[in-house]
């Protein structure tokens, strides 16, 4: 934030040196004529404004007629406002960059950019990738891969394994059995329940 501060204050004094060094090199344009010069390129430029305006304001109410979310119109609408705001401050500085947002020429590329690099990682990051897709809506993305190792080997190291619907069976009786399906079973009698009928919790 603070270099965006600085460089908007940097603008003026750009304006400013660029306005002594022009004067003094040219004879035939002094200050009345280049006050005369800037206030021209702000009224030329704020026609401008106003005539790329309402064409926004149509092509807002074209896409909302066909039910689209108007976010080119809504961009286009607050770089105008803010070429708007270059061309009424006085400087050579400040009308370049206005007429650079105002034309659609150039403004169209400094949308596209915007929207790129500023606009969706900033709602990406708030949004945890909401606005360009990347939502995962199941699982975690860093354990994707694993999960899909784990099911289709059907067991993992030590004595974690994955199973499925059918992958084992429990056979009732004074104790119980329980068959992984690989060779591999877990069994457990009346004395291995004598502690869990001390625990109603084990069950």
């Amino acid at each position: 934030m603070l270099r965006w501060i600085f460089a908007l204050l940097l603008i003026p004094f750009l304006d400013a040196v660029i306005l002594a060094i022009v004067v003094s090199q040219t004879e035939m344009l002094g200050w009345v004529g280049m006050v005369l010069l800037v206030v021209l390129t702000g009224l030329i430029g704020m026609l401008l404004v106003r005539a790329e305006g309402r064409r926004t304001i149509r092509k807002m109410q074209r896409s909302l007629s066909r039910g689209e979310p108007p976010t080119n119109e809504l961009l286009d609408g607050g770089l105008l406002i803010a070429s708007g705001a270059f061309l009424l401050t006085p400087g050579l500085v400040t009308d370049a960059i206005g007429f650079l947002l105002v034309l659609p020429l150039t403004r169209i590329p400094i949308r596209a950019g915007l929207k790129r690099f500023v606009i969706v990682p900033y709602a990406d990051k708030k949004t945890d990738g909401l606005v360009s897709g990347t939502v995962w809506t199941y699982g975690f993305p860093e354990g994707e891969q694993m999960g899909q190792t784990g099911s289709s080997t059907g067991s993992t190291d030590g004595d974690t394994y994955d199973l499925g619907e059918d992958a084992y069976t429990v056979d009732a009786g004074d104790g119980y059995t329980i068959d992984f399906g690989d060779g591999s079973a877990s069994s457990s009698s009346d004395a291995d329940t004598d502690g869990d009928d001390r625990d109603p919790r084990a069950r």
